[in-house]
């Protein structure tokens, strides 16, 4: 809705995590009959076993850049290609190397699907653009929003169906080597797609937003999977982010450095102390550093590092603001010459269908019986 703030959820259902940094001691568990063993020293003792396979100094890809939170909570964040075989490979050797606490992830709870789905339903999904989706987005996003969403699922499906690659292939890997670590937590950390769609269309103008629209119709240019992988490359990236700001530079801000400052608020909160359990209320209270592995596309990771040590308020970037007069009348005309299409499409078809049943024998032999009726009746 215009002018409210959206709240997307935290976290997908994966196990609940208490994380520990493996410079902190943990208390051993003595031998003896694992069915007299306490809840808490069951949780130590499969602390201690995720702390032997956590390394001191993990051996990381370059894609991987490190970030520490002032409690000491440190953040792994993986720079990913999303159509890319490395970057799945850079981010299980991340994860299994540093045994997250929590694994935050550029999705929000509009694309949280695509992590349980197969390689080929997803192939599948995204190289066919149906009316149904057209009708979902608009319905979702609104008729302006959900034109531009369409468009953006149609530069997906063409990189889809020249690389033969699903995309979000690294999130889910992501999801799978979570579920392996003991106790750890998956974070949706991207904000909610309609917002991002609603923000961006009401910062163009309606010429913008039909020069974009027609860049994008006709995006018909040959990828192969070296350009792709090429986007790991900063240089490369931020060459492409600086085009990009030199034609829409208000696309560029909502859709990029919003999010920025979006998936770092997110990394952050993930990047907590977190208090171990006690035995008794008399035990005093204990609390470690956690470990944050963070899963974003490599165009986001220079804005992470930028707004790491800022203070960030998301609530900004979390209101859709109201329509424009430019808004109002772009809709208008698009809906006019919809509907007018549309009629005109009617119009043409019906008459074609007339003129090919009037041409039939059997019509024909009808019309002259007709005719020959009408005459008689006269005279």
């Amino acid at each position: 809705m215009d002018g409210e703030e959206q709240q997307p959820p935290h976290e997908a259902n994966v196990e609940p995590v208490v994380p520990s940094e493996a410079s902190e001691p943990v208390p051993r568990v003595l031998s003896g009959d694992p069915q007299n063993l306490s809840d808490v020293d069951a949780f130590n003792l499969l602390l201690e076993m995720k702390l032997k396979r956590r390394r001191q100094r993990p051996n990381l890809p370059r894609t991987v850049t490190q970030l520490v939170a002032e409690d000491g909570s440190r953040v792994y964040v993986v720079g990913t290609a999303h159509f890319s075989d490395d970057s799945k490979r850079d981010v299980v050797k991340t994860i299994r190397e540093v045994q997250p606490d929590v694994v935050v992830v550029e999705l929000c709870q509009y694309r949280v699907s695509m992590l349980k789905m197969d390689e080929s339903t997803l192939l599948r999904e995204a190289q066919e653009l149906s009316l149904e989706k057209l009708q979902q987005a608009v319905r979702q996003n609104g008729l302006m929003s959900g034109l531009m969403q369409m468009l953006l699922l149609k530069v997906s499906a063409h990189i889809t169906e020249q690389l033969g690659m699903a995309p979000g292939g690294e999130f889910r890997e992501a999801f799978k080597e979570a579920s392996k670590v003991p106790f750890c937590k998956f974070h949706l950390g991207d904000r909610p797609i309609p917002v991002t769609f609603k923000r961006a269309i009401a910062a163009l103008s309606f010429w913008q937003k039909v020069r974009l629209a027609w860049g994008l119709c006709f995006l018909s240019d040959p990828i192969s999977k070296d350009d792709v992988e090429r986007c790991k490359q900063k240089d490369l990236l931020e060459q492409m982010m600086a085009e990009m700001i030199g034609e829409f530079p208000d696309l560029h801000r909502t859709i990029v450095s919003e999010r920025d400052v979006y998936l770092t608020y997110m990394l952050r909160q993930a990047a907590r102390r977190l208090e171990l359990p006690r035995a008794s209320d008399a035990e005093p209270r204990k609390c470690v550093p956690s470990v944050v592995v963070g899963v974003v596309g490599m165009g986001h990771v220079p804005g992470i590092e930028k707004n790491w040590s800022t203070d960030l308020n998301i609530q900004e970037i979390m209101t859709v603001p109201p329509p424009s007069v430019s808004g109002r009348v772009s809709r208008l005309a698009v809906k006019a010459a919809f509907f007018g299409l549309l009629g005109y499409s009617l119009y043409w078809m019906g008459r074609r269908t007339a003129s090919l049943v009037l041409s039939l024998p059997a019509a024909q032999y009808c019309l002259q019986r007709v005719t020959e009726a009408r005459h008689k009746e006269k005279n």
